[in-house]
């Protein structure tokens, strides 16, 4: 089994519609370049299963670097240059293994789409500053944390939509969320 990103330029942010229709005839000289010992055509690249944490991780660092879009069709994600967040150096992460370096605005929206069993959380982190993360709860809600000052305070959440806005205005520097939800508060 193996897992496939493609990289390619964009002259603005594209949507997920865009990124499938285009993904297959992605080109890119350059990221053969970078990762000599992957298995790569153009501008996709087929990772090994035992190795997609490190090369994936990698190759969404290489795009960001670069300009490019990354496009994950396995998870249906998008991974554009702009708009970005108010945090520079800030890490998605979800449970099923992705870590992304200054995710686009669009990205951490439609991650939050993807949790599930196979996907349990989703964190956005400003090491050693604060951090939010969100795991879907056993009654169909949302479990959401934010930690910063060695505070963590925690709150249930009914919808997504809601939990796409706490995470939206967090990354955009925006505290309006703390005072829109009723949080417990622990050292």
């Amino acid at each position: 089994m193996s897992f496939v990103l493609a990289v390619w330029r964009e002259s603005e942010p594209i949507g997920r519609a865009v990124a499938r229709e285009r993904y297959s005839h992605a080109e890119g000289s350059m990221l053969k370049e970078r990762f000599p010992d992957e298995d790569v055509s153009g501008g996709l690249i087929r990772i090994a299963a035992d190795r997609v944490d490190e090369v994936s991780n990698a190759v969404f660092a290489f795009a960001r670097d670069e300009g490019l879009v990354c496009y994950d069709p396995q998870r249906d994600l998008v991974h554009n240059r702009e708009p970005l967040g108010a945090y520079t150096g800030i890490q998605l992460h979800s449970g099923d293994g992705m870590v992304v370096t200054d995710p686009d605005l669009g990205l951490i929206h439609d991650v939050l789409g993807t949790m599930s069993v196979q996907n349990p959380f989703v964190a956005l982190v400003v090491y050693g500053r604060h951090f939010m993360q969100v795991s879907p709860g056993s009654a169909g809600d949302y479990e959401l944390e934010f930690k910063e000052g060695g505070v963590i305070r925690a709150t249930r959440l009914d919808d997504l939509t809601e939990v796409r806005a706490c995470f939206l205005a967090y990354a955009t520097g925006d505290r309006s969320f703390l005072g829109e939800h009723q949080w417990s508060a622990e050292a």
